[in-house]
């Protein structure tokens, strides 16, 4: 059984919420999540991000259980690939929306295989023990010199350009996407979320967080007050998906 819990939070400095997140539950017997970050001036972003997670959603209503593997990825493609068009048509007719975009991580999954499809800089990891793995990569200006080796991690989570996309969704008219599948166990977690968190809480910490007492909604909310301790320069939006066992799910019960 999939667990989930999400929430989003404003930050200290920003005025306006441009992040937005979606969960379903219950996707025909598949788990649906989907976050996004929104960008451009006069409320775009949020108008940007709003879309892209209704539209997604929409889009993957006909998906089920039964839907092969094969679908799953390339029916994630096409729902982010439609909405991206529709923004941008958006943004091409109205001038006070011109330049808005977003970025998008959208996950369908059950409880053998995830599907993770994104564009831009929102992340997801997967989180197992002590272990984390980030399965998503940033479509960012610095990205392309940490892969080359000619910066340091340290040095990118630094860099004034960090948050410079090279990609976004709503920007162009045509988008490339990245999916990919993971094979997940029992008791991994999934954390997606927008990078108000990932700027500004550690890899160690992360793990120390999720893996502290408490049910998913108490995980989620010290993640978020982490993101505001550090200082909450941007919105922070997360969401939590475990692949619960029996033990777990009795454990979360109780902490309820």
């Amino acid at each position: 059984m999939l667990k989930l819990a999400y929430q989003s939070d404003v930050g200290r400095i920003r005025m306006v919420n441009e992040d937005r997140a979606i969960v379903q539950e219950d996707l025909n017997g598949l788990t649906l999540a989907i976050l996004a970050d929104g960008m451009g001036g006069h409320q775009a972003g949020d108008i940007a991000s709003q879309m892209a997670v209704d539209l997604i959603q929409l889009q993957l209503q006909s998906m089920n259980r039964e839907t092969p593997l094969e679908e799953r990825c390339s029916g994630l493609r096409a729902a982010i690939e439609s909405a991206n068009e529709k923004i941008f048509e958006l943004a091409s007719q109205r001038e006070n929306y011109h330049g808005m975009g977003t970025t998008v991580v959208a996950v369908v999954s059950d409880e053998q295989t995830a599907v993770i499809a994104h564009i831009g800089d929102s992340r997801a990891y997967r989180i197992r023990g002590e272990e984390i793995e980030q399965l998503t990569e940033d479509h960012s200006l610095v990205n392309e010199p940490l892969k080359n080796g000619q910066i340091t991690r340290e040095e990118a989570e630094h860099h004034p350009r960090r948050n410079v996309l090279t990609r976004a969704l709503g920007t162009e008219p045509t988008i490339e996407v990245d999916v990919r599948e993971i094979a997940w166990e029992t008791n991994d977690v999934l954390l997606i979320c927008s990078d108000g968190l990932s700027d500004l809480v550690s890899r160690e910490q992360l793990v120390a967080l999720v893996n502290g007492d408490g049910d998913l909604k108490a995980k989620v909310q010290r993640l978020i007050d982490g993101a505001l301790e550090a200082g909450g320069d941007d919105n922070v939006t997360v969401i939590l998906m475990v692949n619960a066992a029996d033990a777990l799910q009795h454990h979360d019960e109780e902490a309820r």
